[in-house]
């Protein structure tokens, strides 16, 4: 499912128009983004968290040359499923 598809979706079990849906569902995504810009965390009861999780540095090989290389540490979205979204997703 593409983002035009969750619109569309939302708006027509909502009744609310797409444009509008567009909007409220851009807005979230946002928020959430800048929370874990912040380095916090966003738990929405019932679906998941989204957090930053953070990478250590670690030596990788670039597959071309098969030359050593170090990766540096980074932080990284991730996003764990409530117990909720598990079971409903096994069905």
């Amino acid at each position: 499912m593409q983002k035009t598809d969750f619109i569309k979706a939302v708006a027509e079990k909502t009744g609310l128009s797409q444009k509008e849906c567009k909007m409220v569902i851009d807005a979230s995504l946002d928020v959430i983004a800048e929370t874990l810009a912040k380095g916090e965390k966003v738990t929405l009861t019932g679906f998941g968290t989204f957090e930053v999780r953070s990478r250590q540095a670690r030596e990788g090989v670039n597959p071309q040359t098969r030359e050593k290389i170090n990766i540096p540490a980074t932080k990284t979205p991730g996003f764990s499923a409530s117990s909720t979204l598990k079971d409903a997703v096994k069905g």
